[in-house]
């Protein structure tokens, strides 16, 4: 059989062009593989680590896998010197208030609860993946850079844990500590030093107990949820009380050894590596002092007798949380000698004020979110 000429050109041609398909072919999978692994690396910030240095050169890496500590609770609830007790660890850096981080969980929250919202997020392909990607590295960066570095770091913002199920999810090896106090002494610290909560009438004492129980609900239940061996309930009367024996405990549940300087958080604020108080925040005129019984029964004597009456139908969460609802004076427990010896003192007043307190004095103005 006689092969043409143009038949062997037509057979070659095909080989050719089978050869440049493949080659292409093969160009196209190895392309679109790097750029799969190129996408995936600038699309998941949560596997990378924050580095920082602190004054003497000594490196810190931060990601999402380390131990966080996160401080909260009702305000006026004893955040700020749980806080300032594990800011004077010499390992422990907690730091002022950020104030942005629980407005994020609060919006965050919104989100997943509108339906609409969500449908629109999903579809423009923001998913929950991305958004919680997107507050890991939000919620790790505001924590890790606005103070000093340190071993272990903790933010102390009341109210973020009402989110604490779902940073816990975020931080799969953070720990919680909740600050529960008499909701009546908190709330008559509320209303007498005026600080400002969205959503409580500060003038009325029902209104303000009432709002407390339903945080303090919340705030709990997912406390519970979490589990004993990640969130820990830190009554602030057994901490004013007892404070060697509850620092013991607290210390011991984060996994984080022990130091005197917990018990003696005052000598060290406006130090380096000690305590970073700011002259905005409330609580800190009071953190400046030694552990003292001062402010543990102000409330009593205060509070109108009908809402005296209701109590236990005001704020049910009393008796949940080992209260007496009708106790006026409740008996909180006897107090270490050391307690003794630093309330002496504290009326007396023989404590040092700090002069190197940040910002300037805001006695006007001091508002929490509620969310």
């Amino acid at each position: 059989m006689r092969i043409t000429m143009r038949r062997v050109l037509l057979v070659v041609g095909s080989v050719v062009a089978l050869m440049v398909t493949l080659h292409l072919g093969q160009q196209v999978l190895e392309c679109q593989q790097v750029l799969s692994e190129r996408r995936h690396r600038l699309m998941r910030p949560e596997s990378e680590e924050l580095v920082m240095m602190d004054s003497n050169h000594v490196e810190y890496r931060y990601s999402k896998e380390m131990p966080l500590i996160f401080i909260g609770g009702v305000p006026r609830s004893g955040t700020t010197l749980m806080r300032a007790m594990l800011d004077a660890h010499p390992e422990v850096r907690c730091g002022e208030e950020t104030r942005i981080i629980p407005r994020v969980l609060a919006m965050r929250q919104a989100w997943s609860k509108s339906g609409r919202e969500k449908m629109r997020l999903d579809e423009a392909g923001v998913t929950d993946q991305v958004l919680d990607a997107a507050m890991q590295a939000f919620i790790l960066e505001v924590i890790a850079k606005h103070g000093e570095p340190a071993r272990y770091l903790c933010n102390k913002d009341p109210f973020t844990l009402k989110s604490s199920v779902y940073l816990s999810r975020l931080f799969p090896n953070s720990k919680f500590l909740l600050m529960v106090r008499d909701g009546r002494a908190s709330v008559h610290s509320m209303i007498t030093r005026k600080v400002t909560i969205a959503g409580f009438d500060l003038n009325s004492y029902r209104d303000c107990l009432t709002k407390w129980n339903k945080a303090i609900e919340v705030m709990y239940s997912q406390c519970l949820e979490i589990g004993r061996s990640r969130c820990l309930p830190v009554y602030y009367e057994q901490l004013v009380l007892h404070p060697e024996q509850s620092m013991h405990a607290i210390m011991k549940f984060l996994d984080i050894s022990w130091s005197d300087t917990v018990l003696h958080h005052e000598e060290l604020i406006g130090k380096p590596g000690g305590v970073s108080l700011s002259k905005i925040e409330r609580s800190t005129d009071q953190v400046i002092k030694p552990v003292n019984m001062e402010a543990l029964s102000k409330w009593i004597g205060h509070i109108p007798g009908d809402v005296l009456q209701d109590m236990a139908h005001i704020a049910p969460m009393l008796a949940r949380l080992g209260y007496d609802p009708y106790a006026n004076p409740p008996n909180y427990g006897h107090p270490d000698p050391l307690v003794v010896n630093n309330t002496h003192r504290v009326l007396k007043g023989d404590y040092k004020t700090p002069a190197n307190l940040k910002g300037h004095p805001q006695v006007t103005q001091n508002t929490s979110s509620s969310h």
